[in-house]
C-alpha cells in the first residue's frame, strides 16, 4: 500500500524496512527508499549480508524501491497491493536490470 507503514493497514517498501528494523532489531529508520538510501552506508555488491539494504529504480528515479536482502541472492520487499510482501531473487531479470546497490544501516 503506497505510503504504508502499519501491519495492519499493509505496507509500501520503506514502511516495511522501518518495521522490519524496529521489530527485529530495535532500529529506528524511516523515510521514503531514498531517503533510506541517503542514510545508509554504501557496501559492495559481493559484501552484502542478511539485512543489509537493496535499492532498485523501478519508478524511472533512484532509490525509487528498497528490500531486505535475507542470503542466497534473494530479498525480501512490500511491491504492490496486488501481490503484498514477497521474496524475490536479486538475479531475475527485472530486478537485476533496475538493481542500484546494497547499502548498510548495521555497525
Amino acid at each position: 500500500v503506497w505510503g504504508g507503514h502499519d501491519v495492519t493497514t499493509g505496507f509500501d517498501c520503506s514502511g516495511l524496512v522501518s518495521h522490519v528494523y524496529q521489530q527485529a532489531a530495535g532500529i529506528q529508520i524511516q523515510g521514503s527508499a531514498a531517503a533510506m538510501s541517503k542514510a545508509a552506508r554504501a557496501i559492495a555488491t559481493a559484501d552484502v549480508q542478511p539485512g543489509d539494504l537493496l535499492f532498485f529504480n523501478t519508478l524511472g528515479k533512484p532509490a525509487s524501491h528498497v528490500g531486505i536482502y535475507v542470503g542466497d541472492n534473494k530479498f525480501i520487499h512490500a511491491t504492490n497491493p496486488r501481490t503484498g510482501v514477497r521474496v524475490d531473487r536479486l538475479d531475475s531479470k527485472y530486478y537485476a536490470e533496475r538493481f542500484e546497490g546494497g547499502k548498510t544501516v548495521l555497525g
